[in-house]
């Protein structure tokens, strides 16, 4: 009976093997304001979306300011396509854009500029065609299309000192703290609130992991209910075992690639729930665990 104790007390202080001292090159990053515009939303003409079935669909979707769906919300379920929560932002200047998806990480703090909102701030929740930023509803209501809002970009270069084969993308050093991480037999291990398989992954594989997402196909809907993935939410942390997001997004066994949960459903074939990358690194180093709780509205204690 004593050793059976002793075993269950070592596992248990295993798994509460927090990391309390993450050592990073944080003191190194460059800290660098940059400017982007609340976006109109947008539609081609004649504004028709083929969906799984070949029926010809309008919703709303992409771009523009977003009032009712928030970082937490269900990423499935909505009359909508690609709904990205909150506000998005970019610029018309192309190289202006470049400069907002390469700079901005998840978790950046954003401030508004100009209009009846001046001042305000909220917080970068994603990357998708745009910058997405959240915003307290009280302020949301206040912001108009082409308002001014700065992001303080703060994360390029980010490197785990303890795991220097681990890359980190596009994450704030303090989401990157405040993420459920331990270390068990010196891999990393990080908390996640779904697996995703690699088979699923679709559109976006064919741009490089430092720019824009990578949609899931959630068209057979029987998949998504029996894998559970159509209860995934918008903010969620994600594993897709068997991906190396190194530079593009592809296939590899001994990879895995965590990742945010950043934008809604879509109807189009091939798209889905939109996912950016956040770390990726070979299996040795790198490894999760399920936790429901991981999701960036309560890690980075955002309000609504």
């Amino acid at each position: 009976m004593t050793i059976l104790l002793f075993f269950i007390y070592i596992k248990q202080d295993i798994s509460l093997n927090v990391i309390s001292n993450l050592k990073t090159n944080e003191k190194n990053l460059i800290k660098m304001s940059i400017g982007g515009f609340a976006t109109q939303p947008s539609f081609k003409n004649p504004g028709y979306i083929p969906n799984n079935d070949g029926q010809a669909v309008i919703y709303p979707g992409m771009f523009g300011v977003v009032n009712n769906i928030k970082v937490g919300d269900n990423a499935f379920g909505w009359a909508g396509d690609h709904v990205e929560p909150g506000v998005s932002i970019d610029s018309e200047n192309p190289n202006e854009h470049f400069a907002l998806h390469y700079l901005v990480c998840t978790g950046n703090k954003a401030i508004v500029r100009s209009g009846e909102a001046k001042g305000e701030i909220g917080i970068v929740t994603g990357e998708h065609a745009r910058n997405l930023i959240h915003f307290e509803n009280k302020i949301l209501d206040k912001i108009c299309i082409g308002d001014q809002i700065d992001i303080i970009t703060h994360g390029r270069g980010l490197k785990l000192l303890d795991f220097p084969n681990i890359e980190i993308k596009k994450i704030d050093p303090k989401l990157l703290k405040s993420l459920f991480l331990k270390i068990v037999k010196k891999r990393l291990i990080v908390g996640v609130a779904i697996e995703l398989p690699i088979r699923i992954m679709g559109s976006g594989a064919e741009l490089n992991s430092e720019y824009v997402d990578q949609d899931l196909m959630s068209g057979d809907r029987t998949l998504m209910k029996k894998l559970k993935i159509d209860q995934m939410k918008l903010g969620d942390l994600i594993a897709i075992n068997h991906a190396d997001h190194r530079w593009g997004r592809s296939y590899k066994k001994d990879y895995v690639s965590i990742a945010i949960c950043i934008h809604g459903d879509s109807v189009m074939s091939g798209h889905g729930p939109g996912i950016m990358t956040i770390m990726t690194g070979k299996k040795n180093d790198l490894s999760w665990k399920i936790n429901k709780k991981a999701n960036i509205k309560n890690l980075l204690k955002i309000k609504i």
